[in-house]
This record gives C-alpha cells, structure tokens and sequence, in this order.
C-alpha cells in the first residue's frame, strides 16, 4: 500500500497522487503545472496505461489539466467525480485544449521564421473530448467500492460548486488505512456554496496548505467594500479591471454584483455596465444557473425561492467574440470588466490590461491568489512597467488586492479543519503551497501534535508501516528568459528604485552644476561597484 507525489510537492499548482493497492494504481487528480512549478514541459511522470483509475477533486485546471494528456498517452480506466464538476470539466478541458494548439500555433509561427523545428500541443481538442466523454460521475455521501480492496466517499470541500474531499479505505493484506485527499478546501461563509465538510478521523490526510501562513482580511462587509471601490473609481471616470478565474470566482463576483445593483450601493454611476469578457466564463455561469440541488448553501437556496436569478441583474453582458472584447476598450464610458485568466498570464485580460493599466484613474482588483512568477503577482509586488504584446505599459492604474474574496481556507481555518480529526492522524502530508508555505504549515502541525511532513517529488511512502520508502527531489524553479515574471521581490524593489532614480533626475534640472556634478559621480561610482 504505496502513495507516490506526483505534483504539487513544494509547489501550488500540478496537483497528482499515486495511490497503490493489491496492485490497483489510483490517481487522486492530474493536474497542470502553471508559472514557476511547471517543469518538463507538463510531461507525465509516469505510464499512462500504468493506471487504473482517476479520483478528481475539482474542476480547477491545476487539479485537472493533464487528464486529456493522460488519455492521449494511453490511458483507458476509470474517471469519477462529481455530476458537477463534471460539467464543468466538460467547459474547461475543452478550453485548456484550445489554449494549448494556440500557444503551440504561435510558437510555430515564430519558430518557422527563426527556422526552428515545429512543436505539437501538449494535447488537442479531440484529446479533451475523449477524456470528457469517460468522466463518470458520483454524489455527496455515497460510500462505492472501487476495486477490490477500495471504497471511496466523496464531500463537500466548500472550494468549488463540485469540489470535494476524499475519503478512501484501502485494504490490503488484511491491513486497512483510511486515507483523506483535502482536495482544496473553501473559505468560510463564501457566497454561493457550503463550508468545507468536516471529517472525523483517518490514518493519513493528504492536505492542501495554499494559504497556511497567513490568514484572509475579509472587509466588515463585502458587497459594501467593493461598492465603495466602485463607486471611488467611476468618480474619476474610470474603468476596474478585474482578472478572474472563469470557473467560481467570476460567479461569486456576479453574486456580490447583483447584491450591490439591487441595494443601490453606488451612487456615482447607479446603472453601471459590468462585462464578463470570457467565452468559458459565460458556460460557467450557465452551468451555475442550472440545477445546483445538493450544492448550494441555505442563502443562495432562499435567494432562488425568492424568485431571484443568483447571477444576472440590469447592465450585464456576457461578451462573446474577439470584436466585442476589443470594443471594450474602445468605450470610454466607465465600466467593470471581468476577464481571464485569473493571475494575468493569458487570454483576453491582458489586452484589457494593456489599454488600462497606464490610466491612473482606472483600477485593477485582484481577488484570488497570484502565484509566484506569475503577471498578476508581479503586479501585486509594486511594478512600475510591464511588457505585454512586446510594448512597455507603464503602471499608474490603482492596484488593489480585494483579499476578502477567496475561495481557498485561510491558515486558521485550515488549522480548525485539520483538528477535528480524532484521533490524529498518524500522518499528514502537507502539500499545494509554495515550498516555503509547506514546510512552515509542517512545522505548525508538528507544534500541536499532528506528526506531518511536507514531501518532495515523486517521495513514495509506505502507508501500511507509515514510512518512507524513498525521498523525494527538488525540482529547480522554472526560470522564463525575458518574461516579466521572471522577477524575484528583490528585484522588482531594485527596479522600482531606479524609477525612482529617473524621476530624480527628471527633477535636477535647473540645479546647480556643482550639484549636478556631485550626484553624478555618486551615481558612477554606485554603479562601478557593481559591475
């Protein structure tokens, strides 16, 4: 009985567990590597045809975005999962295919002309619709056997509409382990969907640990703190971007909106225009309008009793093609814009960026989490410039990280959630965070009893003796020449500074010579240390 990580081990995204029993392979999710975690160019690490069945949790591309790779490669067993995040895997795998021919067209594009040799997709659309049409799905609560030897439950993970925990039992050689996958778990009293299930007790938990050194600041209110921020930046006429992940945010975003539109809250432009610029956005919050029995909390159920729609109200438009995109930016009338992809590092949102972001009276609201090496981090870090479509964008719009908004459990609440098990697990292996976030949330779990460890790539564990069978390696950070998320924090504060240098400059003239002279050789001999 053997569970080797395959993904998110010291890194957030590329979420991939191996589970081995009475010779049955069990992948609990198979995630894309995005930003810094990608390595190897997404490959899998192991024989597609090896596996035998595919638990996933949610919907969300880093937890799912290499199944259509998978069953390229070979592999014909089971996928199961949720009737919901069914559906939307539907929208988002096929989505994620387009995205990797556009990418591979591209560099092809530019690779002929530099005489270089054509590259393939990691995967197409007919691999996406294949893998769509071997999805089989389940529900809430119901206890199934697997394979010989193991049953499987799924709850609710308070994440996703879909999201889920996994509960497996595993027998093998008349010892029995129950295991715990945490999936990702939800923030507390989101809008839309319930709390994250509690589970009592399990041998070994697999947990996420994303925000585990720091916990949310949600506003008093939050329909009230962003209409407030709505309502500052149509005052001065302009235009909040907002990058959002299509699936989940964007519907909770359309929620607070509704609230906002129906109370009245702004007052400076009362029938405001809100635009959902993202073709998979729209299909997500069609899925989302439809029937949600067993997944909904008991307000957004009242809601819907009352006659209500959760996600339309007066002044939205969900835009569809590239001509509607780009007449966005040609209206100067202030409006919200909700575009893909959440951390900037494609789709229509980086055009909307590039016309925005040098406008001071304009705003861009980040309202899930960046990671790192990626456009949006890099924008929460202080850049005063960015490149996008090879042009230099100055930054003077407002960038404002709405922190009450996210979908994942804060420290606290991971903490809260970890403790309810009884008794302890006799491991918890702590994974989905940035390298440093695991071993510290590690730490934390050790300091309060939890024995837990946060495993390397590839580490494979015993889960009958609870131990390792063999250490994991780390993986070098993806390093991308000549993109602005290449960056570290250090530098960004080094390049800030030299904006600042420059606008010094800008201000000495007219100054004494002697001055200008003095300030000059400082300057050189600065930069003669350096060299």
């Amino acid at each position: 009985m053997k569970l080797t990580f395959f993904g998110a081990a010291h890194a957030v995204t590329g979420s991939c567990h191996c589970l081995e029993v009475n010779g049955k392979k069990i992948l609990i999710d198979c995630g894309l590597e995005q930003g810094k975690d990608e390595h190897d160019a997404n490959a899998l690490d192991f024989a597609p045809n090896y596996i035998d069945y595919v638990l996933v949790t949610h919907a969300h591309i880093d937890h799912s975005g290499r199944i259509p790779l998978l069953v390229k490669e070979g592999f014909n067993g089971r996928i199961l999962t949720t009737s919901l995040t069914a559906q939307l895997l539907s929208v988002m795998l096929r989505d994620s295919a387009h995205i990797q021919e556009g990418d591979a067209q591209w560099h092809n594009q530019k690779g002929k002309r530099a005489g270089l040799p054509p590259v393939e997709p990691l995967y197409t659309l007919v691999d996406a619709e294949e893998a769509v049409h071997m999805l089989e799905t389940v529900e809430y609560g119901w206890l199934f056997d697997l394979c010989d030897g193991v049953k499987v439950r799924f709850s609710d993970a308070g994440h996703l509409l879909g999201s889920s925990i996994l509960e497996v039992w595993a027998t093998e050689d008349g010892v029995t382990r129950k295991i715990v996958f945490s999936g990702d778990l939800g923030n507390q009293d989101q809008p839309i969907i319930r709390d994250p299930s509690l589970i009592d007790s399990a041998d070994y938990v697999v947990m996420e640990s994303t925000y585990g050194d720091r916990n949310h600041e949600p506003p008093k209110s939050y329909t009230g703190a962003l209409a407030n921020l709505i309502d500052e930046v149509f005052s001065r006429g302009g235009n909040i971007v907002i990058p959002s992940f299509a699936v989940g945010r964007t519907q909770e975003l359309l929620y607070y909106l509704r609230e906002i539109k129906r109370d009245g809250l702004v007052k400076s432009l009362p029938s405001f225009k809100v635009y959902v610029d993202s073709p998979l956005a729209s299909e997500a919050t069609k899925i989302y309008s439809g029937n949600l029995h067993g997944y909904l909390d008991e307000e957004a159920i009242s809601v819907i009793q009352g006659g209500e729609n959760l996600f339309t109200f007066p002044g939205l438009t969900l835009t569809q093609s590239t001509e509607e995109s780009r007449a966005l930016n040609e209206d100067r009338t202030p409006k919200i814009i909700i575009s893909a992809s959440g951390m900037c590092d494609a789709g229509r949102i980086r055009h909307h960026l590039k016309h925005n972001l040098w406008r001071p009276e304009c705003a861009v609201v980040f309202v899930g989490y960046q990671g790192e090496g990626t456009l949006g981090r890099y924008l929460l870090e202080g850049a005063r410039s960015v490149k996008l479509f090879g042009e230099d964008i100055s930054v003077r719009a407002k960038i404002v990280n709405f922190k009450g908004l996210s979908s994942h459990a804060d420290r606290d609440h991971l903490l809260q959630w970890i403790e309810h098990f009884s008794p302890r697990p006799q491991q918890v292996f702590v994974v989905h965070g940035d390298h440093e976030v695991t071993e510290l949330f590690a730490n934390d779990l050790n300091q309060r009893g939890i024995p837990a460890h946060a495993p390397l790539y590839e580490e494979v564990y015993d889960l009958s003796t609870n131990c390792m069978l063999a250490k994991g390696v780390v993986l070098e950070v993806k390093k991308t020449v000549g993109s602005a998320a290449t960056p570290s924090s250090a530098y960004l504060r080094l390049q800030n500074v030299s904006h600042d240098l420059a606008d010094l400059i800008g201000r000495s003239r007219g100054r004494p010579n002697k001055d200008l002279a003095k300030l000059a050789d400082q300057i050189k001999q600065i930069m003669e240390k350096w060299e």
